[in-house]
């Protein structure tokens, strides 16, 4: 934990495959008047290995109890939790098993349900999502190798798209499976409606992995959630368009919260 004493609680969840070294740029921006925790998921970064737990993070609400425990181990309250990818909903569960400590919540091109479902556009047909978990099982480097650029975009600053393919090679190949099948199988969109604090959606242009359509669904099944269009492209904002997503979240908590 970084920043300001005293200072509202800003708590970043990382992506799939990702580490807390992903919102490197952002931890400066919002230091200065917020105490700022960043964490990486079990599993990945530099995570107890032995804290993996087939069971308990065989589900996005196994990872969210472990968001709530970080919280409540640092005794923090009034939460600003910003989730990108995946950790968009793991946010959003996150916020429902203990409402009491989190405030708001920003999340990052999110995507409740990636597999379409009738009128409903994920962005992934049920084969494609077979291909890609089956592309993972038989080879983890060449579908991290194939996979990072597409997610990434930006394909003129290709030192991003290799940042992510590193990060994606260093997870342990059988948690990188496992979570695949978590993150890509998951239906939360029931889960929407019941989210209770001022929450920001961030939608990028561009996006392979959450849609634009993807986005606005988000937006209209959360009460009162304020939906922002960045201009930046693909899939990781806070690495390729740090200034606008650190100004996107400013605009939302200075127009959404009370002065603390």
């Amino acid at each position: 934990m970084t920043g300001l004493a005293g200072g509202r609680p800003i708590v970043f969840v990382h992506g799939f495959g990702c580490n807390q070294e992903m919102w490197r740029y952002l931890v400066p921006e919002f230091a200065p008047d917020h105490q700022v925790v960043t964490l990486d998921l079990v599993g990945f970064g530099d995570s107890d290995a032995t804290a993996w737990q087939p069971e308990r993070h065989g589900s996005l609400a196994g990872h969210a109890a472990d968001v709530v425990a970080v919280c409540r181990e640092l005794g923090l309250s009034d939460v600003v939790l910003v989730g990108h990818s995946v950790s968009a909903m793991i946010a959003v569960l996150a916020q429902q098993q203990a409402p009491e400590l989190v405030g708001a919540l920003v999340l990052i091109g999110p995507n409740p349900r990636y597999v379409d479902d009738g009128d409903y556009t994920g962005g992934f047909s049920r084969a494609d999502i077979a291909e890609l978990l089956d592309t993972l099982d038989s080879n983890h480097t060449g579908w991290s190798a194939a996979m990072a650029p597409a997610i990434m975009g930006n394909a003129d600053r290709p030192e991003l798209s290799a940042e992510l393919t590193a990060s994606f090679c260093r997870t342990d190949p059988e948690v990188a499976r496992r979570f695949a099948r978590v993150t890509f199988l998951s239906d939360n969109r029931a889960d929407l409606p019941g989210v209770t604090v001022p929450t920001l959606v961030l939608q990028c242009t561009d996006d392979v992995i959450a849609p634009e359509a993807v986005g606005r669904y988000v937006h209209a099944a959360i009460p009162g959630s304020h939906l922002t269009q960045l201009a930046a492209t693909g899939h990781c904002p806070h690495l390729s368009a740090p200034a606008e997503t650190t100004a996107a979240i400013r605009a939302f908590l200075s127009t959404s919260l009370p002065a603390r």
